[in-house]
Parts: C-alpha cells; structure tokens; sequence
C-alpha cells in the first residue's frame, strides 16, 4: 500500500433510519517538536525548583495554553439515496441510472416510502459532522484553523476547554493554503503568542495540542524533522515536519516550540493507515498570519505570480550548468507575456536567490513567490551562461483557481476517479490563441494525477498516444487504461509525456 498524505479531521454520519451511526476518517494533520536532549529550555512560566530536568518542560506549556486550544465541530448535510429490490432504490448503494420509471411504480415498497416521505427513493438529509481543532488568536474570538475543518459546513461549533460552546462564523478561507478563520461571539479570551517559523531547527522540541479523535486538548511531543517540505497539494506553504503525534481531529491545532509560541497549524500526515506513522505537518504561522489578515479585510488572498515553469537542479544538471553544487530551481518554461518574460528571465536559468533569500531546492521557490505582494518590484539573482546576473521583476497577480464541479452543463466534468482531475474543454478564444491546438485544460487536480506532478492549468493533448480533443474522449481513454496513464500534456511552451500510476 502507498502512503497518502492526509488531512487530519474527523467525520462521522449521523445515519437516520440506520438504527445506528457510521464513521469515517479523513486526516489532514499537524507537527513536531525537537531540541538537544539533557538541555535545559526555557518555560513560559517558572520552572519547580528541583532537581535538573532531563526533557523540556511540556507540562508548563500544556498549562500556559490550555484556555487557547478550541475543539471545532462542522456539520454538513447531504441528501441520501435508496436502492430496493427490482429496479427501486434502496438504503446504502446510489441510485440505479438504467432504473425505469414504469419499473419503479411497480415496485410494492413505493407505497411504503411514499408514506414516510420517501417518495422516489430520496432519504431524509444525512447530517455528517467532521471534528478539528483551532486556537484563539484575538480576544475577541478570531480562531484560525484548517480549511478542510470547516469547508462546506452548514453549521460551525466552537467548544473551548471551560466547556463553554459557541456557534462559529467562518469569516473566510484559503484552500490553496488550507488555513480558514473562524469567528465566535466571545470577549476577553486567552490567545497565543506567536514565534517566529524562520529560527527553528532541526531537532528541537515541539508540542501539539488539539483534539484527535475527539480526546479534547490531547498533548504530544516530538522534534522538528525537516523545514521547508514541499507536499503534493501544498505548493504554496513551506510545511514544518515533525514527528509529534497527531491524528485524525488534530487538523487546525497549534504547534508550540519551546517558549510555549506558537510556530506552525497542524495540517497533515504521512501515513500508509491513514493513522499516526511519525511524519506531520505543520503550516507556518507566519504564512497563516498573512492568509488571516488577508481574508479578514478583503475576503479574499493576493499571492504573487512569475509564470514560470521550474524543476529541481540535480547534481548532473548542475555539473552541467558549471554549478559548483546542486542547488536553485532551474527554469524549464516561460510563460508568454509573463512577469518573467518581460523581466528577461529564460528557459535554462538557473534562480539561486529571491529578494535576497537564497533558493537550495526548487520547492522554496513557489512559497517566496506566493507570499509577495502584486505589483512589488523584486530582484531575481539567476545562473546564466558560468555568471550570476540579477533581473529586476514586477511580481504579477496569482489568479484564482477555478472551482471544478463533478459535472457541468458546460461540459467540463471530472475524468473519471482513477486520476482525481477535473478538466474543461478549451474555449474558442483559447483554441485562437493556442494556434488551434486541441485538448482539454486541467482545472483541479488531486489523488493519482497530482502526485505525478500534474498542474491546473496544464493543456492535456493525448492519452497513451491517442489525441484528445474532449472530455468525453479523456474519460473514454482513461476508463480503457490498466495500470499506467501517459498523458501528454503542454505547459507553457513546451510539452511533456507524465505516466500516471492508477493501480
């Protein structure tokens, strides 16, 4: 089995006519703690004197912000659907597409559902609850947490550690960066403090709070495992790493460091079981400070955007770039008309700084691009040619993605669940300006196609060889796949074979 990385929430379904409730699980998650063993660290209240302390001090942190810690609760209702015996719907399985009207009124139970108000097979709406975590941050109620937690909801309940509960507004959120804000009506709260993610390092303690499973203000320990990790569907967020324990209920709660601040929001885990594996990650909370700040003036979140396509440099393309080591992110397309363009920046540089920050690895790249404002001039430090140059670029706009539904009268559709894409067909204007190329344009991707490294916006022209020109013909061709999907897909200028594993 595969390891998935996870959104840690967890929902459960209140199953009416069931005589009983179901649950499922759905992770996405949360971090890590680290310092040198035997080293004595600083509190955020005064240590008991005593004898020298052999671990950190968890227990004055658990107590300091404990009050800060919330349990949230979201509930979603859905319509549910019967499938019964010769052709009518009944309990527990979708609805029959080849059922026949004349069969159904002939079905002897149609009587029985008619007079429980069942008529056609619809069941009374499905309440689903999923259950995270979240933390004060203004006294006047403001709690930031996951998206995942709260997206969707019909109703929002926040029950802070005195048991007080309140019903929660969601003032906004940030899918791209999975970080939501959540307002109750309360004054005078307990709120945290704040770190700083940029000073952290390898190996110190951290602490996770939240509540997995429902286990209310559930307190784990671990150390930061890795900075600056880059995960499938977060290219905009630089994840903290650590190996504190946190499941399924963690997702929105804080991540302390030693000075009981906190530097990072539980997000998501690595797991093959879909439970704790020793790998978590945490959102930075300088990155989740400027998404809330953003979403609670404007509702909305500006990111930055080059229009460039980038990839990692390895130790024989730096050999060959005359690089005295792997590092940078090397520019593999230039978008037309692009910021990047219209600064001079080409296929074949290599970016090794971003407005002073230098660039290691192609996956800090997006995340610097993304935090910075629209329209700031910033100064981009590229390899061309066996020389440093520095470009000038006025940073452009990130466009919202586009919301992709399963189906639409407009004939965009999701392609089948073997790939997790969403894919609409190329308008008249786009066809013009392609030069009449034919294909299909991703506009949500998650699951098989997004671990390949699939991108919204991606032009997708042939299937295993075969062209593309509709939806239709996408699906029809992943549908006849086996084992691996090669999708030839044109990104920027340049066009790229991907091999999809849906095994």
């Amino acid at each position: 089995m595969k390891p998935r990385i996870l959104a840690l929430s967890v929902v459960s379904a209140l199953a009416l006519l069931a005589g009983g409730c179901n649950a499922q699980t759905q992770p996405r998650a949360q971090a890590a703690p680290s310092a040198a063993r035997g080293a004595t660290a600083p509190s955020p209240q005064q240590a008991v004197p005593g004898a020298t302390q052999q671990l950190p001090d968890f227990a004055a942190i658990a107590e300091a912000n404990k009050m800060t810690v919330v349990n949230i609760t979201s509930t979603v209702t859905k319509p549910r659907q019967m499938r019964l015996p010769f052709g009518g719907q009944g309990r527990g399985a979708q609805p029959n597409p080849d059922a026949q009207g004349d069969e159904d009124e002939d079905n002897p139970l149609n009587e029985f559902l008619r007079r429980f108000g069942m008529e056609g097979g619809n069941m009374p709406p499905v309440p689903q609850q999923g259950m995270g975590s979240g933390f004060v941050v203004q006294p006047d109620g403001v709690i930031l947490t996951n998206a995942h937690v709260v997206e969707g909801a019909d109703e929002v309940r926040v029950k802070l550690a005195d048991r007080r509960e309140f019903k929660g507004k969601i003032i906004g959120l940030d899918k791209a960066t999975d970080i939501a804000v959540v307002k109750i009506d309360a004054k005078g709260l307990t709120t945290v403090k704040l770190g700083d993610p940029s000073k952290i390092r390898v190996g110190e303690w951290v602490v996770a709070i939240g509540s997995p499973f429902g286990f209310e203000n559930t307190v784990t320990s671990g150390i930061v495992s890795g900075t600056s990790r880059s995960l499938p569907e977060g290219s905009y967020v630089p994840f903290i790493q650590t190996d504190a324990a946190v499941n399924p209920g963690n997702s929105g709660g804080p991540l302390f460091n030693m000075k009981g601040e906190v530097i990072g929001i539980n997000s998501a885990i690595y797991s093959r079981t879909g439970g704790y594996m020793g790998l978590a990650f945490a959102i930075p909370i300088d990155v989740a400070k400027t998404v809330e700040e953003q979403l609670v003036k404007t509702g909305k979140v500006e990111r930055g955007r080059l229009g460039i396509g980038i990839q990692e440099v390895s130790a024989s393309l730096a050999r060959s770039f005359g690089l005295d080591k792997p590092a940078g992110a090397l520019v593999s397309t230039v978008e037309k008309g692009s910021p990047a363009e219209k600064a001079g920046i080409k296929p074949g540089d290599v970016i090794l700084g971003f407005d002073g920050k230098p660039i290691e690895t192609s996956s800090q790249l997006p995340p610097m691009v993304a935090q910075t404002k629209p329209g700031t001039r910033s100064q981009v430090e590229v390899w061309r040619g066996g020389r440093k140059q520095t470009l000038g670029v006025a940073v452009g706009e990130l466009k919202p993605e586009p919301t992709a539904k399963a189906e639409r009268k407009g004939g965009g559709t999701e392609a089948g669940g073997k790939l997790g894409l969403a894919v609409r067909p190329l308008s008249p204007e786009e066809k013009k300006e392609l030069g009449g190329a034919a294909g299909v344009v991703v506009e949500q991707v998650a699951g098989p196609a997004a671990r390949a490294g699939i991108r919204p916006g991606d032009l997708i022209t042939a299937v295993n060889g075969q062209p593309v020109k509709s939806v239709e013909e996408l699906r029809s061709l992943v549908e006849k796949s086996r084992d691996t999907v090669a999708l030839l897909v044109k990104r920027g200028d340049a066009s790229i074979f991907v091999p999809i594993d849906v095994g």
